[in-house]
């Protein structure tokens, strides 16, 4: 369907992208690539399948956003999904789950059992880095801003590799449920559990990242966030204290941000959210943002004047018989789409 054709108040058109736009990536601002891998989620599986899952549910989103209202017509294009990850991921997530059932039986990762299985993944997922790192570059260097979606939190690591080639210092909003600072959680390298301790120690470009929702971490990666100057947390029983004492989310969204640099890049665990926003999400954890708090920060961000240079949603988990995860999922995805391109306006 030619742009010109396409009508943004009829019926979702299911063509295959997100949201049924008809734009190309070659003409549109913002690219989305897709990412179907969940190879190291340690209780829940299933994000592999939230690209195809957020693509469906799209569709029956209308446009019009308040906070943002028609920048969508600059262009948002859906890269083709390389369905090649989805059947790594598959094949991988059997000797990742063996691994993990192993250590849950009171194994270690030195058994024999398990060595080899342990760097099969790990090199799975280099190769899996490497892929989404050569897609964002491909787009990137074509002068688009890129957008991921996931898949497990894991995916955004080439894409964050990426820009940090591209960019002399940018920030991470961090949205999520976990800290994500584990070491090589369970042996595997680039574990969804490990996203932010990998960035900290690969892309030095990263100057901050500001953890907001986090309820559910170690005693490590409480130690590591205390003791890092990279890094600002702003936990969920802090935010509802703040909120119990009289301090409103307007005000606590503007401190978060005010501990940002001027280029942010945007990561979105969906597990941030309560449970009636993503009920089959990996590893689900009491508490959390709304859905409008979640959008009030994302557009204080813009507000403030600081530039998204990139973002991901990732870990919506979708089930057979319930839409409600790929609902939130696509509308978050929106969300993120428009304050991206209202905040690179020029």
């Amino acid at each position: 369907m030619e742009q010109k054709n396409f009508d943004p108040d009829g019926v979702g058109v299911d063509n295959g992208t997100y949201f049924g736009l008809p734009f190309a990536p070659e003409t549109a601002e913002l690219v989305l690539i897709s990412a179907p891998w969940d190879v190291t989620v340690s209780y829940g599986a299933g994000a592999a399948y939230a690209p195809d899952a957020i693509i469906e549910a799209s569709t029956q989103l209308d446009f019009h956003d308040p906070l943002a209202p028609g920048v969508w017509r600059r262009g948002i294009a859906t890269a083709d999904v390389d369905y090649s990850l989805l059947e790594s991921s598959q094949r991988l997530r059997a000797d990742a789950a063996r691994v993990i059932d192993h250590l849950e039986g009171g194994g270690c990762l030195e058994d024999d059992y398990v060595v080899r299985k342990v760097r099969r993944v790990n090199e799975g997922c280099m190769s899996m880095n490497a892929n989404v790192g050569a897609q964002a570059s491909r787009w990137l260097d074509a002068g688009k801003t890129v957008g991921l979606v996931g898949g497990d939190h894991s995916t955004p690591y080439g894409l964050i590799r990426a820009l940090g080639a591209r960019h002399a210092a940018f920030g991470i909003l961090h949205v999520d449920a976990h800290c994500d600072l584990r070491d090589a959680y369970e042996g595997f390298e680039f574990s969804h559990a490990s996203i932010m301790f990998n960035v900290l120690r690969d892309v030095p470009q990263v100057t901050k990242i500001a953890q907001v929702a986090v309820r559910d971490f170690s005693e490590s990666e409480a130690a590591l966030a205390a003791s890092s100057g990279r890094i600002a947390t702003f936990d969920d029983l802090s935010l509802a204290a703040a909120l119990f004492r009289g301090e409103t989310w307007d005000a606590q969204c503007r401190r978060i941000v005010d501990a940002l640099p001027q280029e942010v890049y945007v990561s979105f665990d969906i597990d941030a959210l309560t449970f009636e926003n993503c009920p089959h999400t990996g590893t689900p954890v009491s508490g959390g943002l709304t859905f409008n708090q979640a959008v009030w920060l994302l557009d204080t961000l813009t507000r403030s004047g600081r530039r998204i240079i990139g973002f991901d949603v990732v870990e919506v988990c979708p089930a057979p018989d319930e839409r409600i995860d790929a609902i939130t999922g696509a509308r978050m995805l929106w969300k993120l789409c428009g304050q991206t391109l209202k905040s690179n306006e020029s």
